[in-house]
C-alpha cells in the first residue's frame, strides 16, 4: 500500500488519526503528535484517515513535510468514524497500533503510559475520563451529559469492565486490533463498543488508564444530529454480543472498498 511519506525503517508503533473535514484543526494536531511521537522509544509513523472530508484534509496530510515520524493519507469515500478507523487500523503492519482524534483532545503525554503498558504485554490500553486521576475539562450541556449517560449504561451491558467507552485514545497488539477489526460492522461514532468487545471475545484482557482530557471546540460529533444512530448501533452490538447468529445488513457495507491510499 503507497505511502504519503516512507521511513527508512518499518514502524514497530503506527497510530491511526480518523479525520473528517478536519482541514482547519489537523495542522496544529498533526504537528503536537509527530513532535511526541519522535519522542518515543520505538520507531513510529502515522496514518491519517481521511473520512470522505470535502474541504482540504487531504491536501493537509499530502503537503505534510518529511520528517522523522513519517505520515501517510488513507481516503475513505464514505463518511464513517468505524468505516475510517477500522480502514486505518487494517493497513496497519505493526506490531503496536492504535487510535486517537484529530482535535489531540487528550493528552498525547498517555502515550508514554500507552505504549510502555502494550510491551510489557498488555493487550489492549484505552484512556478514561472515569478513573481518578483523570483530568476533564469540558463544556457539555445538560442534555449531552444525559445522553452520555445513558450511553455509558448501554456500554456497560456490552463491555462492563470499561469504565469509558468513546475517549478517542485507544491501543493494542498491532494482529489483535486486526484480528477484531476486520469483521466490524459499526459504520458510526459507536464502534468503539463493537471492537473492544471484539478484542475481548478473542482473549484480550482491558487496561484503562487515567488521562488529562479537554473539549475542544469544532467537534462533528452532534448529539442531536448522531443521538438516534447512536443507540441503535448500540442495541445492534449488544444484540451481536448476546447472539452472534448470522450476518448484520450493515456488513455488506463495509466489506465493499472503503479506502485507497494516496
Amino acid at each position: 500500500m503507497a505511502s504519503a511519506h516512507r521511513g527508512d525503517h518499518a514502524p514497530a508503533f503506527e497510530i491511526v488519526v480518523p479525520a473528517r473535514n478536519e482541514a482547519r484543526r489537523l495542522p496544529e494536531g498533526l504537528a503536537a503528535l509527530s513532535r511526541k511521537a519522535a519522542s518515543l522509544p520505538l520507531p513510529t509513523a502515522i496514518v491519517v484517515v481521511d473520512s470522505a472530508s470535502t474541504d482540504g484534509t487531504s491536501d493537509v496530510v499530502r503537503r505534510w513535510p518529511r520528517q522523522r515520524v513519517p505520515v501517510r493519507l488513507l481516503r475513505c469515500e464514505r463518511p464513517g468514524k468505524g468505516i475510517a478507523v477500522r480502514a486505518g487500523l487494517l493497513a496497519t503492519r505493526a506490531p503496536f497500533v492504535g487510535f486517537c482524534d484529530a482535535d489531540m483532545a487528550t493528552d498525547l503525554a498517555g502515550l508514554d503510559t500507552a505504549l510502555g503498558l502494550l510491551t510489557a504485554g498488555h493487550p489492549m490500553v484505552i484512556g478514561s475520563r472515569a478513573l481518578d486521576g483523570s483530568v476533564v475539562e469540558a463544556r457539555a450541556s445538560a442534555v449531552r451529559q444525559f445522553g452520555a449517560a445513558v450511553y455509558r449504561a448501554l456500554a456497560r451491558q456490552v463491555v462492563p469492565d470499561c469504565t469509558d467507552t468513546q475517549c478517542g485514545f485507544k491501543f493494542f497488539s498491532g494482529p489483535l486490533v486486526r484480528a477484531a477489526a476486520e469483521p466490524l460492522r459499526t459504520t458510526g461514532f459507536a464502534f468503539d463498543v463493537e471492537l473492544l468487545a471484539r478484542c475481548e471475545r478473542l482473549g484480550a484482557t482491558l487496561t484503562e488508564i487515567p488521562v488529562r482530557w479537554r473539549d475542544v471546540d469544532g467537534s462533528s460529533f452532534s448529539w442531536p444530529r448522531h443521538s438516534a444512530a447512536i443507540f441503535r448501533d448500540s442495541a445492534a452490538i449488544w444484540l451481536w454480543s448476546r447472539t452472534d447468529h448470522g450476518p448484520d445488513p450493515r456488513e455488506v457495507l463495509l466489506h465493499k472498498p472503503a479506502a485507497t491510499a494516496t
